[in-house]
């Protein structure tokens, strides 16, 4: 029997039949099972019941996951794999036209441990870690496939400097309240579209947003999902496609190929960047990254368990990781920060494929991309894939590399 080139379901739904029917194997797994569930619906209960299922072997590496990644890798990617597909300009990834078009969402997760897991995770294209008060830290996903997502969330305040971040995306921001004092100027602005989850004036709910469970008033149960959104986003009468005005960036970042990526092998300079512990600037948290060699990636955990999805279980895994040293202040006796988004020649680090040099950063407008630059003047280039951006407090924090302490 040739398997190569069957889908996964086809090949469950072959898997399974076999299973029944007792031809070869002497049994299938739970998650061939899984897999193949809307084959089991399409079988009369009767005859189910009169089936013996087999015991499930032991598991091992499915064969098709490998055969699929093989044919991956021989994909063109210098051309679209068809009609109607552009680079995303978050991820250089081939992506349909409509959602380069669409504006994404900037959504604003907690990161307590109470509020673990969250969903939307695995959407979220560019990802920000940024402290707050209380020696508790943020996050803001930005994300442009939004609309299919039958749960994101759950959903906490925002921090002025989380907007700021945000702008150069041209999102529609997503939040549940913050302090007025601090961030009501932001997004009470007219170029400035946000969904709120408490109403008020800070900016209208819309009806965008639930609890689960129903009824719960606790502060980690507010969600929202890809259709409430976009019903809210009409609602609001918020533009649904990129501003002209706000957005001119048809690359957010300068991307090396797929076919010729950047190692950072070029400088001199470079060291080993394997283990990436930011507990030094993010104290409660302890976010860290661990980096795959066989795939390229860097898979972030956080209170030392790995960060997944709450829909799919799925890593977080990121191709770049952008380290940004800002100015701060403490605004006040409750800890709230300021941090300056806007900025030139900041110090900072990048890190990719298993290596980190040290760059500076600059932003120059709202809605303006933050550019990262090497020690020669030159804008780096990062790789294809998803992107993880650690804000920290220029001359307070600090993080470690493979066990060298940087600050």
């Amino acid at each position: 029997m040739h398997l190569k080139g069957l889908s996964f379901r086809r090949l469950g739904a072959v898997l399974l039949a076999l299973c029944m029917a007792g031809a070869v194997l002497a049994g299938c797994s739970d998650d061939e099972k899984a897999e193949t569930g809307h084959i089991v619906e399409a079988i009369p209960e009767e005859e189910l019941a009169g089936m013996q299922q087999p015991q499930a072997p032991a598991a091992e590496e499915p064969a098709a996951p490998v055969e699929e990644a093989a044919e991956e890798e021989e994909v063109d990617d210098e051309n679209p794999p068809r009609e109607g597909m552009v680079r995303s300009p978050f991820t250089n990834e081939w992506v349909d036209e409509a959602l380069v078009k669409n504006r994404p969402i900037a959504m604003m997760y907690p990161i307590n441990k109470e509020a673990q897991p969250q969903y939307g995770l695995n959407k979220v294209e560019v990802f920000y870690e940024i402290m707050e008060e209380g020696s508790m830290s943020r996050q803001m996903g930005i994300i442009s496939d939004w609309q299919g997502l039958e749960r994101i969330g759950n959903i906490r305040s925002i921090r002025d400097y989380f907007v700021y971040a945000a702008l150069e995306y041209d999102p529609i921001i997503v939040h549940f309240g913050g302090p007025v004092v601090y961030v009501k100027d932001i997004l009470t602005r007219a170029d400035v579209d946000n969904l709120n989850g408490v109403g008020g004036e800070m900016g209208g709910a819309f009806n965008a947003f639930y609890r689960i469970p129903a009824g719960s008033t606790s502060e980690h149960t507010a969600y929202t999902d890809g259709s409430h959104l976009q019903s809210a986003i009409s609602s609001a009468g918020f533009a649904k496609e990129h501003r002209s005005q706000y957005w001119e960036n048809e690359s957010h970042f300068k991307f090396a190929s797929k076919s010729n990526p950047n190692t950072l092998e070029q400088y001199d300079r470079a060291v080993n960047a394997t283990e990436i512990d930011m507990t030094g600037s993010y104290p409660v948290t302890k976010s860290a990254l661990t980096y795959n060699e066989n795939d390229h990636l860097y898979y972030k955990r956080l209170y030392g368990n790995a960060q997944v999805d709450g829909a799919t279980g799925e890593q977080m895994a990121f191709a770049n990781i952008l380290i940004e040293k800002a100015y701060y202040i403490k605004r006040d006796n409750n800890g709230y920060l300021s941090f300056q988004m806007h900025d030139t020649t900041r110090d900072g680090y990048f890190i990719t494929r298993g290596k980190m040099i040290h760059v500076t950063w600059k932003k120059e407008g709202d809605y303006l991309a933050t550019r990262f630059y090497d020690d020669n003047g030159e804008e780096i280039k990062v790789n294809t894939g998803k992107t993880m951006i650690f804000v920290i407090r220029d001359g307070t924090d600090s993080f470690t590399v493979n066990g060298t302490k940087y600050d």
